[in-house]
Formats: structure tokens, C-alpha cells, sequence
């Protein structure tokens, strides 16, 4: 089959890999018809190198039709139409129970004191060969695939149930945003943008920031009142205090992590770790503090005092300086980690059914067959032809 392969900063490559085949008997070979690229994978198309081999298969935003089930799956078949959540889970350990997917205690990575396995994302989680492919393993068959209707909608009403929509989702729940409150989304990327859609679905005055024109204008089009970051670079904190009575909104969503701009000198330090061997890159990410914190940063500046801070974006290093005396003074709640997908499945899938108020079936901004993948990196993470969002497309 062919599938798109990392090789090393900025180098990933669509080549001809052997197909997946059943190894468990609860394991699903998915024919993939749809695969999105993810602000996450950007992270491992830059900076997280250490922990990938040449030959890694990426993705893991991925949906398709069933072709092939262990003997001990039941509940789907082959012709059924998928989607695959990110993190690989049991579904019945304790971790699970408590709808905390993401921290799955059957595959946690112990070498490496991580969560749960995520499809084509890195040695930390597991190393799994990801859906932007042709034809992807599935393990847990009986617990991981999201049935959706076989033909009713295009793919794309329902793809982004693998990660997007779940993730902004958690994002706006972890916020604790009171009734009737304000939040104010860090970043319009897709999880921050779906993040502002699903805040004004709750019917909650919804702010954001970001500095890409286009970006900014999508929000505005759906009503979210948004600031340019680079008009407001210096008296941010003020103007938005003046929006919301002089205290600040009663939550914050960073939805940008590591990639924040305005961090000069952790991005050098990203810089310079990235051309260290790699054993060395591993140590510095794990215990050096290198992440990029401008958001989370202007993150506790803004939000009111005894507010909350959902942090959907990703961070990556591990000895980060938190400014914990700011976060104790203004009794600030921080709450954040991977989305746990299957938690929120039985909350969106009603709406996608009935309207899609969301406008999942309109998210994306770039559909591309498998082969154009390595363009499609670039064209993401450049933001060139206004690239919001990708999706590949491995089959038809």
C-alpha cells in the first residue's frame, strides 16, 4: 500500500509499505478514505524528531470503510463506515471508565511514562503505524471504531469526530465556563476555531485572538468578536479587560501550545536541539524546558481571577517555568491533556445527525489525494493559498 512516511525535519515521503494485516483477533483493517493533517503532526514535521525512525507511518485522524475483522469482533463488519479516534484504548480498564481514553491503562507506555497509544504519533506513544495511508490496523476492534451512517453524509461530516471535534469539545468543557460567561479562544487554528464554534453552540460570548487575517475574518463571519494579535501585541490584557467589565473572561482556551509566536528565545532553543544528535534531542525535549509558552503566558494574564485555563494545545517539553505564583494569586483552575475521544462521542454525534451546527461537512480548506501529502505538510504549516485545513485521501 502506499503511505506517507517521516524521514527527518520537513522530509516525509509517500511510499510503497507492506499492507497492515490482522494480528489480534479483535483487530479491523480499515480501508482509509479519508485522513486529516493535524497541527500536532506539524510538531513531528519540525521539532519532534527524536522520537521518530525513518520509516514512521503518520496520521491519526482517519476514517473509511471496513475491510477486514479479527474472529472475535462483533461489532462492526466488513462494508461498515468508520471513524478511528486517535488514542488507542481498551475501553474497559479503570482509566477508561472513568472516560479518561487517553490515559488507557492497557496501553500506556510505561518506558516512557506516558498515556495512551496514539496512532502515528512518536516512540512516547507507542510508535503505531497512523491512518494517513491506505489501509490501517485497528486494534480493539470491538471498542475503537465509530460507526456512522454509510452513506448519508460526505466524509467530512464526520471525520474530524477522530480529533478535532472531540478535542475543542473537552477544550470548552474543561474550561468550566459558567452559564451565560465568557471564554476567550488563544489561537483560530482548527481546534480553536471548532473550540469557538462549540463555546457559541453552548451559548457562551466568545472572544479570540490570532494574527493570521484569514483566520481572524472565519471566526468574525460566525460571529466571535476577535482582536489581531498584531495590532494589539502591546496592550492586549488591557483591551480585553475593557471588553468583559475590567476583570477579564471567566475562561481561557489556549489552542496554540509549543507553536506560539512571540517566544524568540525558546524557538532558538527548539532550533538548536533539532540539530543535536538524537539521543541528545530525546534528553533536552524530556528535561529541558524548550516549549514555546507565549500563549500559555498571556493565557493567565488574561483570564479574570478565579477563572479557569483549558490548555487543548500541545506542549512538549518537560521542565517548563510555570509562572506558579501569578497562577496562585489570581486562583486561576488549569485544566488540560489529550482528548479523551470516546468520552464525547455520545454528546456530538447527535449533532452531526441533525443539521451539523458545528459546520463540520464545510471545515476543511484543502482536499488532497495521498500522493500530493508532502505538499500538503508544506502548504499547512506555511499557511500558503489560506490552508486552514487538509484533508487527504487515500481512497475513494
Amino acid at each position: 500500500m502506499k503511505a506517507l512516511t517521516w524521514h527527518g525535519k520537513r522530509d516525509v515521503r509517500v511510499e510503497t509499505v507492506p499492507d497492515p494485516r490482522i494480528q489480534h483477533p479483535d483487530d479491523v483493517i480499515v480501508r482509509v478514505t479519508s485522513a486529516g493533517i493535524c497541527g500536532s503532526d506539524l510538531h513531528l514535521y519540525e521539532v519532534m524528531g527524536a522520537f521518530l525512525e525513518p520509516g514512521d507511518i503518520l496520521g491519526h485522524e482517519s476514517m473509511g470503510i471496513v475491510e477486514e475483522v479479527g474472529p472475535e469482533v462483533t461489532n462492526v463488519a466488513a462494508g461498515d463506515r468508520v471513524v478511528i479516534p486517535f488514542n488507542i484504548c481498551c475501553g474497559s480498564c479503570f482509566m477508561c471508565s472513568q472516560g479518561l481514553h487517553s490515559q488507557c491503562e492497557t496501553t500506556q507506555q510505561h518506558d516512557h511514562g506516558t498515556g495512551a497509544a496514539l496512532f502515528g504519533y512518536t516512540k512516547l506513544y507507542g510508535q503505531v503505524p497512523g491512518g494517513q495511508a491506505e489501509y490501517l490496523r485497528v486494534p480493539f476492534g470491538n471498542v475503537l471504531p465509530i460507526k456512522v451512517p454509510p452513506n448519508t453524509y460526505p466524509d467530512d461530516r464526520f471525520v474530524f469526530l477522530s480529533d478535532v471535534l472531540p478535542t475543542a469539545w473537552q477544550a470548552v468543557e474543561y474550561a468550566g465556563v459558567p452559564d451565560g460567561g465568557t471564554v476567550l479562544v488563544l489561537g483560530l487554528g482548527p481546534i480553536g476555531e471548532m473550540a469557538t464554534r462549540v463555546a457559541q453552540h453552548r451559548g457562551y460570548r466568545v472572544l479570540a485572538v490570532d494574527l493570521v487575517p484569514d483566520r481572524l475574518e472565519r471566526a468574525r463571519s460566525h460571529g466571535v468578536e476577535t482582536l489581531d494579535l498584531r495590532e494589539h501585541e502591546r496592550d492586549l490584557a488591557e483591551v480585553v479587560r475593557s471588553m468583559t467589565d475590567g476583570r477579564g473572561p471567566d475562561s481561557v482556551v489556549d489552542a496554540v501550545g509549543m507553536e506560539a509566536h512571540g517566544s524568540p528565545v525558546a524557538k532558538v532553543a527548539q532550533t538548536i536541539t533539532g540539530m543535536l544528535p538524537r539521543p541528545v534531542q530525546a534528553k533536552m525535549m524530556e528535561r529541558a524546558g524548550i516549549d514555546r509558552l507565549h500563549a500559555l503566558y498571556l493565557a493567565v494574564d488574561l483570564v479574570r481571577r478565579g477563572g479557569t485555563i483549558s490548555l487543548s494545545g500541545v506542549y512538549g517539553g518537560m521542565a517548563d517555568p510555570m509562572p506558579m505564583m501569578t497562577l496562585f494569586d489570581k486562583q486561576v483552575q488549569l485544566r488540560m491533556g489529550q482528548a479523551n475521544v470516546l468520552r464525547w462521542i455520545p454528546e456530538i454525534m447527535p449533532l452531526l445527525l441533525d443539521g451539523d451546527p458545528l459546520g463540520a461537512e464545510s471545515f476543511a480548506s484543502h482536499h488532497l489525494p495521498l500522493d500530493d501529502a508532502p505538499a500538503a505538510y508544506k502548504l499547512f504549516q506555511e499557511k500558503e493559498d489560506n490552508c486552514f485545513k487538509v484533508v487527504l485521501q487515500p481512497s475513494r
